[in-house]
């Protein structure tokens, strides 16, 4: 049983846009590999290739038979019920149960079969790994701890909310145990106490791990090795340790290669004017000292010699410096942008009285002033993107009143974005929204310039959720929304979004369960639990 996963010089591209260039990875049994990157970087195309979901266009990956990947939706049909789900995660391990079973009669009735002893073997060390006497077990603790254990197992997963289905999944490839583990964004739709069991529980694994995650807690809690698909001097970068030690190791990295590259230009320049001026200026139009001709052309001769191994010794250097440049490295994609406008003369943004909307939210009383920094957190259900849409007034409450101020205006980014027409590319789609004097999408540090032109449908999740963002940001509303802002975005944005909320001259309610930017939050805070503020 294989427990490595390889990947050698992957290449793969979406039409004329190359995702992935001669890419290299190895994992082995113990590592938990976390892949870190800017959005559309190619992480979850990667991901994709690792576990066969898509086969590369070039270069190969190396990976056993015992792989689990976390879809994005189950492979099952919405009258499916919760216990199919979890039976068919258990039904490798009951056949092998099963299996062993048959085996152990058999080697009773012919103790020197060597065929039947050898498969006895190979089904014990599978069993074995795969933890087979405690699955029964496993199913309950997995789901308890991932918040499912409240659930009919006879109820259909098309009554599940999205966050339930996929929690479920989740939790099946865990009962599973597949020697290998590719998940793509796992602590999606996770609460808190989901996301520490399942880094108690993938820590404690022994075979390969490979993921994605804008979960900074997550990746520090879990990952051996970090993997940067970010551009570097020598491609994608592995770093050893979590993601707080990937961070400081990073940032050196990076100063040297700013230092390697600023140096090799100097040489360059000088190496170029040598060759152009400088060496040939040696002895150059020098008067004779004597008469004597032949000692003129003696030393005139030498001079020359000099002169001209001086210049050959330059232009091999200086062509060897141009064959094998030191790459510039590139301008990293910061943000420019301000994330609210300048707000009006009254005080009261947003005052909301007595709320209901049946089976979802009751609030009594919230005012959000034209300052205001609150963080809205609980549990998955809790109705924190409720909130945010009543807020927004995208959502009428049965019950109740929302005002707004006079001539506030306010935006809300959501979790999941659609865009109507997704042929049109960013830039197209941008212009169209905003008019001709937005200020230029490019200006605004969201999304590289190479990706202005690709089609909207044809972005990542989290590219998707940058140009929705920027849609909100050119003309700031006085009162920004962000409904799990952390989510699909590059953990380089979500550091860069967090630290311009200092200086956002609006209110910015965010809706959040990330746990990096709760542990450093200093403004309001409200806690709901089952739509209701927690005491």
């Amino acid at each position: 049983m294989s427990l490595s996963l390889i990947a050698k010089d992957l290449v793969h591209s979406y039409g004329a846009r190359v995702v992935l260039d001669g890419v290299n990875l190895t994992a082995s049994a113990g590592q938990r590999l976390g892949l870190v990157g800017e959005n559309g970087v190619g992480k979850s195309t990667l991901l994709r290739l690792l576990a066969g979901v898509e086969e590369p266009q070039g270069g190969e990956v190396l990976r056993g038979d015992d792989l689990g990947f976390l879809l994005q939706e189950l492979p099952f049909p919405l009258t499916a019920r919760f216990s199919d789900v979890i039976d068919d995660a258990l039904a490798e391990i009951r056949r092998a149960s099963a299996r062993l079973d048959e085996l152990t009669a058999a080697l009773a009735r012919h103790p020197d079969d060597a065929a039947v002893l050898d498969e006895y073997g190979t089904v014990l060390e599978w069993a074995q790994a795969h933890d087979l006497w405690d699955a029964d077990r496993r199913a309950e603790v997995v789901c308890a701890g991932l918040g499912l254990a409240g659930i009919d197992p006879a109820r259909e997963l098309g009554t599940l909310s999205g966050g339930q289905r996929s929690r479920l999944g989740l939790a099946a490839l865990l009962i599973r145990r597949p020697g290998t583990l590719v998940l793509d964004e796992p602590t999606n739709h996770l609460d808190d106490a989901a996301m520490e069991f399942l880094e108690q529980h993938l820590a404690s694994l022994t075979g390969v791990l490979v993921l994605s995650s804008h979960d900074r807690v997550f990746l520090d809690a879990v990952c051996t090795d970090i993997v940067d698909l970010d551009p570097a001097l020598g491609g994608p970068t592995r770093y050893g340790g979590t993601y707080s030690d990937y961070l400081d190791q990073k940032r050196a990295e990076r100063a040297r290669w700013e230092q390697r590259y600023a140096e090799e230009q100097d040489e360059l320049k000088e190496l170029r004017e040598s060759v152009a001026v400088t060496a040939r200026n040696v002895a150059h139009n020098r008067p004779q000292r004597d008469n004597a001709k032949m000692l003129y052309d003696f030393k005139t001769g030498r001079v020359q010699k000099q002169i001209s191994r001086r210049v050959r010794n330059a232009q091999l250097r200086l062509d060897e410096l141009e064959r094998d440049q030191v790459r510039k490295p590139p301008a990293p994609l910061r943000f420019q942008g301000d994330l609210t406008g300048e707000p009006g003369e009254g005080k009261t943004a947003i005052s909301v009285r007595d709320i209901e909307i049946a089976g979802r939210l009751r609030l009594s009383t919230l005012d959000i002033t034209t300052t205001s920094r609150l963080l809205i957190t609980g549990g998955n259900g809790a109705g924190k993107s409720t909130l945010l849409s009543v807020l927004a007034g995208s959502l009428a409450p049965d019950s109740g009143t929302v005002l707004s101020g006079r001539g506030v205006r306010i935006g809300l980014l959501a979790q999941d974005v659609v865009f109507a027409e997704p042929e049109k590319t960013a830039q197209r789609t941008y212009a169209e929204a905003l008019g001709e004097d937005a200020p230029p999408l490019r200006g605004l540090g969201l999304l590289a310039p190479r990706d202005l032109g690709t089609r909207v449908g044809a972005l990542s999740v989290g590219q998707r959720r940058r140009l929705a963002l920027a849609l909100l940001i050119a003309d700031p509303p006085e009162v920004l929304l962000l409904d799990e802002p952390t989510n699909h975005i590059s953990l380089t944005l979500a550091e860069e979004l967090f630290t311009a909320l200092d200086s956002a001259p609006g209110a910015v309610v965010i809706a959040s369960h990330d746990r990096w930017l709760r542990r450093d939050w200093t403004g309001d805070h409200l806690r709901l639990e089952a739509g209701r503020v927690a005491v």
